[in-house]
């Protein structure tokens, strides 16, 4: 029998040492053969890097030395991966745990698909029966990555979807396709660097699916407040996606949405006294790309 497709996961730590090591264990309690796992640390000031290297000698370890964000720290890991020439590289948040069957299922929907890219199933650590990230789709009038939460009794079968958005947060790159397109864009540092990747595959033509029976929880809250720096982040980074790769249509459509909206939300929080959200509303809306 051939060998199973190779699979190298990176988790990418930052201050998150506990997030981490839970991560890395469900990661070992997989049972897919030919899966490696990279833990990358983003220059961790709090030494939680060197411990958990310490702690799974077994893992592979990377070090870039400085804050990257998400998308720098991700495609440090990614660049390492692809020189080892696995078949598919999984990016996996450090605060998610997934289920043993999670990396075997991912591989063989893409496998009997060709897809380039394909998400799980996301739900909340904190109420598995909620679904944080299922089928999601990229809406050109946001700029953004759109998933509703919605309520699946555990051991609900969905079908399995072609989509044109997959979450950062966990998915499955191939990695002919990752050496062809590239990984998420640096500029971005965190938040929408997902959606960018998701809409620059899907123009160039590649199949991007969400398959519910790869499961994933997720450490989020449901209906958490995103904090001034989400804020800023996301809508600094929608600002850049339009810039790059809308048309004149589209730019005017996302503008005609975007700014009404953000001047809503500035009212909201003004209103509140919330002073840091509402300053993060203006630099993300108006500020330098």
């Amino acid at each position: 029998m051939p060998a199973a497709p190779r699979v190298i996961a990176i988790v990418l730590n930052w201050c998150a040492e506990a997030d981490s090591a839970a991560c890395l264990d469900s990661l070992a309690a997989s049972d897919y053969e030919t899966l490696e796992v990279l833990l990358v640390d983003n220059g961790s000031p709090d030494g939680s890097g060197e411990r958990l290297r310490a702690r799974y000698p077994h893992v592979s370890f990377l070090q870039t030395g400085a804050n990257l964000g998400f998308a720098g720290g991700n495609n440090r890991g990614m660049e390492w991966a692809l020189e080892r020439e696995p078949e598919y590289v999984m990016v996996v948040n450090d605060d998610t745990v997934v289920s043993p069957d999670c990396v075997r299922s991912l591989v063989h929907a893409a496998e009997e698909t060709g897809a380039a890219a394909v998400a799980p199933q996301i739900r909340y650590f904190c109420d598995p029966e909620l679904v944080g990230c299922g089928a999601g789709y990229f809406s050109r009038t946001r700029a953004l990555g759109i998933v509703t939460d919605r309520r699946v009794a555990v051991g609900g079968s969905e079908a399995r979807v072609p989509v044109t958005f997959v979450s950062g947060c966990c998915v499955l790159l191939r990695a002919v396709d990752l050496k062809a397109l590239g990984g998420f864009e640096e500029s971005y540092f965190a938040y929408v660097e997902d959606a960018e990747l998701s809409l620059r595959y899907s123009r160039a033509g590649r199949l991007l699916l969400h398959e519910p029976r790869a499961q994933v929880l997720h450490k989020a809250t449901p209906g958490a407040v995103p904090t001034a720096f989400q804020v800023r982040q996301r809508d600094r980074n929608r600002r850049r996606l339009v810039a790059r790769h809308y048309g004149l249509a589209d730019r005017l459509r996302f503008a005609a949405w975007f700014y009404p909206t953000r001047l809503l939300r500035l009212g909201g929080y003004a209103v509140r006294g919330d002073w840091p959200r509402a300053a993060a509303t203006i630099t993300g809306a108006v500020g330098e790309l």
